[in-house]
């Protein structure tokens, strides 16, 4: 069925689909429809679950993680100030090993206050231990909730996992999208399964402490199972594309890259416009091409590295500044780079909101051709 909705209706529509038997809410601009959708589909009977009304966003993680402890599937959402609340629980709930998908809705950080859609609320929590992936449109929205439930409760994985949109540009933007029926759901997804949950039968030990001989231990063991993301991304999508007929590419998205002299690197919902940008420029003879980064966790390094290996030059554009350095992503990006001599170029734009047109993509992709190193701010 075809439907024209929201970003954020893409999401509750996912969710529904996905059945989760608890969702925790609180609600905060610009994530609070995702809720508000998710409260009548369960009024209306639409979807049997329980939803929590929470006081806080991080008394809604922590419902979400009690929920996921006693053993069935759940679902939170948050934005900016409220994902930045819940940053105790963040690393609670992966440390733990809890399969949790939650949608943040990306908006600024105070101060100064803002309501508008960066992503450096988001960027701020890469080292949580959450896999991070970025949708660029309400098709991918719906799409990525969806193999976010199959990712994060992969045996081999059983992580939490973060489905970030671009607030209001993405959240509140209405575009046709495809809502599968449940069979299709059903089919896709398997039925909620997990050991690390609380059985009488076999008792377990949860929220323990290890010393320094058993510490370094469970965190190696997460970061290995974050890097098994990778296949199990894979094997999601292929298992997508059988059941639903669309297919995505992984970790990243190259457009163009192939011969491209000059690489734009950027992610979210800006990424229509970069492959707009572009294209113009290979009508007038610039090799251009854009690599839209899916994931931020795990990192793509391998996707990034063959992506622009014959490259003279690329450009990181994020809505993200670490103050007194550069932005994160561009940093993450020349680490995955850092033996191929490749210059970059970091463009900060988007910041608290700021509109970026297609006339500034344009401006970086000439800076970069034009030689110009650094930061730039759009």
């Amino acid at each position: 069925m075809r439907k024209f909705i929201s970003g954020n209706d893409a999401v509750a529509e996912a969710v529904r689909l996905a059945c989760p038997q608890v969702i925790s809410a609180y609600p905060i601009t610009p994530q609070t429809t995702v809720v508000e959708r998710l409260s009548e589909f369960v009024e209306t009977g639409s979807l049997d679950a329980e939803f929590v009304h929470v006081e806080s966003e991080h008394s809604a993680l922590s419902v979400a993680m009690g929920a996921s402890l006693a053993g069935v599937r759940t679902f939170t959402a948050t934005s900016s100030q409220g994902l930045l609340y819940m940053a105790e629980v963040l690393v609670y709930a992966s440390g733990g090993r809890f399969p949790i998908v939650m949608m943040n809705a990306n908006r600024s950080l105070a101060l100064p206050w803002n309501i508008y859609g960066d992503q450096r609320d988001s960027v701020s929590q890469l080292d949580s231990g959450w896999i991070q992936a970025y949708a660029e449109n309400a098709q991918e929205a719906l799409d990525m909730t969806l193999i976010a439930f199959y990712v994060a409760e992969h045996p081999s994985v059983s992580l939490p996992f973060m489905v970030n949109l671009d607030g209001f540009q993405l959240t509140h933007t209405y575009e046709v999208a495809d809502i599968p029926d449940m069979e299709e759901a059903n089919a896709f997804l398997p039925p909620y399964e997990t050991e690390n949950r609380i059985d009488f039968d076999h008792p377990r030990n949860f929220g323990f402490s290890a010393g320094p001989e058993w510490n370094a231990g469970f965190h190696k063991a997460h970061h290995e199972a974050a890097i098994r993301v990778r296949d199990v991304v894979n094997e999601a999508e292929a298992k997508f594309a059988e059941v639903f007929g669309r297919r995505y590419g992984g970790l990243v998205d190259a457009y163009r890259c192939e011969d491209a002299e000059y690489i734009l690197v950027s992610l979210g919902c800006v990424s229509g416009l970069c492959r707009e940008a572009a294209d113009s420029l290979r009508n007038e003879g610039v090799r251009a091409g854009f690599l839209r980064l899916r994931y931020l966790r795990p990192f793509p390094d391998a996707e990034i590295l063959e992506a622009v290996k014959g490259a003279k030059a690329l450009a990181v554009l994020e809505k993200d500044i670490s103050f007194g350095n550069k932005g994160t992503v561009c940093v993450n990006v020349e680490s995955a780079i850092a033996g191929l001599g490749v210059a970059t170029l970091n463009a900060i734009g988007g910041l608290g909101g700021a509109d970026i047109g297609l006339g500034r993509i344009r401006e970086v992709f000439l800076y970069l051709r034009g030689g110009k190193r650094g930061i730039v701010w759009l």
